[in-house]
């Protein structure tokens, strides 16, 4: 799935619709990865609200992005820039990790390029 600007969507949870998206593409990451990614996600809409998808850029860099409804009164945009930033500290490795798996397997660059 494509998201905006030509970013590839890795994941995603909605509060609004009480759903959570994984991009199929990336089937052949483990369960155990998958497993945190949907934790993440369904973590951080359930404390902040609104929407978050985790999207690769064009260049593999992983981007949270969270969006919110202007109806939305509840939504905590402090609270979800400090969950961020959080997932990014604790998950430092695995967030690499998958970058590392995107440039590699999906932008074809050698181990070499992608920063291994």
């Amino acid at each position: 799935m494509t998201g905006t600007e030509g970013t590839t969507v890795l994941c995603g949870s909605n509060s609004y619709e009480q759903k959570y998206y994984f991009n199929e593409a990336f089937a052949s990451l483990p369960e155990a990865v998958k497993s945190q990614l949907k934790v993440m996600c369904v973590w951080f809409t359930e404390e902040c609200g609104g929407i978050l998808t985790m999207e690769f850029d064009g260049d593999g860099t992983l981007e949270f992005k969270h969006v919110t409804s202007e109806y939305d009164g509840y939504y905590d945009e402090i609270g979800a820039d400090l969950k961020i930033k959080q997932f990014r500290e604790e998950g430092r490795e695995l967030l690499e990790a998958l970058e590392m798996y995107y440039r590699v397997f999906f932008l074809g660059e050698g181990p070499e390029e992608a920063g291994a």
